[in-house]
């Protein structure tokens, strides 16, 4: 669905009709102003203390003509709003707070140069860690995540015992050979984590950057594979319900 909505660079119109459709498939779904006239949507599970932040990007590149982001965006979107609906279900009482963050401006607007990608990207994390970092435990970010062959050591700026949480919780649901310990640590990358490792906040980030059609208009459904995404969003909905049921600092 997101797909068919065409390129959706930030603060495009189809970007704003994308949001008013995903901020109807999260529990107690709203919208958060980010500087510049762009949104973040937002979901939450009311819970204790502190949050844990389920998060990945819906905009696509503005740069890139024809550029519609299937694993680039549309996947970790998705995985996003079905954790929201499988958690909605699961979560034991007296739950830890999890909310779910689609951030909006992830990637650097047009006449950005790649040299300056931290500077003005990540508009829409930027926003929500100034305005919430102190309110999280922990953060999670889904980015490509459904590529075939998919493969996600972990990246260097995430969180070495998150991430083995991450690791035991994918074994658990029988996903992880998604994960290997080969190639661990080898790349650091920047992405809506690192407002938030910035404040201090144990995150990680689920990426397989070996993903031949990153950054370019072949990035569509046809090179994504379902069983990728799955895994992915069974080990998700497990850590999630595992740190959720962890007692509150």
């Amino acid at each position: 669905m997101q797909v068919d909505e065409g390129p959706r660079p930030a603060g495009s119109p189809a970007s704003e009709e994308l949001a008013e459709h995903l901020v109807t498939a999260l529990p107690n779904g709203a919208l958060e102003p980010v500087p510049g006239g762009l949104q973040n949507v937002v979901g939450e599970l009311p819970g204790s203390g502190p949050v844990i932040v389920v998060g990945a990007h819906y905009d696509t590149e503005a740069k890139i003509p024809g550029h519609v982001g299937a694993n680039d965006g549309a996947a970790g979107t998705a995985a996003v709003i079905e954790v929201a609906r499988a958690l909605e279900r699961e979560l034991p009482a007296g739950h830890r707070e999890v909310r779910f963050v689609l951030f909006d401006g992830e990637e650097e607007p047009a006449g950005c140069p790649e040299a300056r990608f931290l500077e003005c990207a990540l508009r829409g994390s930027k926003a929500y860690a100034r305005a919430h970092a102190d309110e999280v435990g922990d953060m999670i970010l889904l980015d490509y995540v459904a590529n075939r062959g998919l493969s996600i050591p972990r990246e260097a700026n995430s969180d070495p015992q998150l991430w083995a949480s991450l690791r035991e919780a994918a074994a658990r649901v029988g996903a992880g050979d998604r994960f290997p310990a080969e190639g661990d640590g080898e790349l650091a990358i920047v992405d809506d984590h690192i407002p938030f490792v910035e404040a201090g906040v144990p995150s990680i980030d689920l990426i397989d950057f070996t993903y031949e059609f990153a950054d370019t208009p072949q990035d569509t459904p046809d090179k994504l594979d379902r069983e990728a995404l799955d895994a992915v969003g069974e080990a998700v909905t497990e850590l999630v319900l595992g740190l959720a049921a962890e007692p509150a600092e």
